[in-house]
């Protein structure tokens, strides 16, 4: 299995008490441990606003991010989980990761959704299209990058999108462009879209539901053509882990106290989230493991990771690293 992790943007309310002069340091700081550790990859969330709650806390720009670690770091990839297609004129990404690219030495990943927050996409003027446009403009987006990343140019006259021999170069330096991620479970559209270009997918659920869109990807596969098994299934994992049950309650009561004067009555779904049986990340190094496995059997090749408490303590992500990645990588 291979790991990636997220470094704290805000977005979560994962960087509150840190004054926001000293928050470009605490996340070059983590992104710089994660380069010298044995991570494969980090990530960001591309969001505007905080969630659940929409608040005047700091919540920086993904592919601003995306930039300042490709400078500041030299191995790890990276990622972001995902880019909303319809924030960025799509050539203007395509434009955008090529550049990240060259200045990561060809480490960026290209993680593609149809995006979601409708308070965000409304507070920005986007509108909030219906669901199945939003899915119709990633496949054209998904067209759009992938033809320019490949011939550094890009035309199409779409329904949502039109570029006429749009420039892009250079291209990025991966030899056929920027690896593409597809992200979300939609059985229909989105996995059929991943089936056709995605050389990762990112959809979660219980071990049961991963296995079933497994199955519904495997399906779209043949339909169009594509090699099932060359894709990476992937998917994310809130993680709090301590060596003992009792370590575990304390991180997720610490965790709580900092959330709870944000989230108000929030704040007990939330950490739902980490409590359920659903949480397969939280837990000792050994029940972590032991679900990761079955994930791992069920077919999972990347498991991305998001320590909540990482900006404040980074015992958790020394815990994984030393215990958990070296069983299952």
């Amino acid at each position: 299995m291979r790991f990636g992790i997220f470094i704290p943007q805000g977005w979560r309310f994962d960087l509150v008490g840190i004054e926001p002069a000293a928050q470009w340091d605490a996340m070059r700081s983590l992104a710089q441990a994660a380069d010298a550790g044995p991570w494969e990859s980090l990530w960001v969330y591309d969001h505007f606003h905080t969630t659940p709650v929409h608040s005047d806390e700091a919540t920086h720009e993904a592919w601003t991010l995306m930039s300042a670690f490709a400078a500041s770091t030299s191995r790890i990839r990276l990622g972001q989980m995902c880019t909303c297609i319809g924030y960025r004129n799509p050539v203007y990404l395509a434009k955008v990761a090529a550049t990240v690219d060259i200045i990561s030495g060809g480490r960026t990943e290209m993680g593609i959704g149809g995006g979601w927050y409708e308070h965000e996409w409304k507070a920005y003027g986007y509108g909030f299209p219906a669901a199945g446009d939003r899915l119709r403009m990633l496949n054209e987006g998904v067209q759009i990058m992938s033809q320019a990343w490949r011939t550094g140019h890009a035309t199409l006259d779409g329904r949502y999108f039109q570029v006429d021999d749009a420039i892009v170069q250079p291209t990025p330096l991966q030899d056929g462009g920027i690896p593409l991620w597809i992200a979300g479970g939609g059985e229909k559209v989105t996995l059929k879209i991943a089936a056709k270009y995605a050389q990762y997918t990112n959809f979660g659920g219980t071990p049961e539901e991963f296995t079933a869109k497994s199955e519904i990807l495997r399906a779209h596969t043949q339909t169009v053509g594509t090699d099932f098994d060359a894709i990476v299934r992937s998917a994310n994992f809130n993680t709090v882990i301590g060596a003992t049950e009792a370590e575990v309650e304390d991180r997720l009561a610490a965790i709580e106290a900092r959330l709870a004067p944000h989230l108000g009555d929030r704040t007990a779904g939330v950490m739902h989230n980490y409590r359920s049986e659903q949480a397969l990340g939280v837990g000792t190094p050994e029940q972590v493991i032991e679900r990761l496995q079955e994930m791992k059997r069920r077919g999972l090749g990347y498991a991305i990771h998001y320590f909540p408490e990482s900006a404040y303590d980074r015992s958790g992500v020394e815990l994984f690293e030393r215990e958990v990645m070296p069983a299952l990588s």
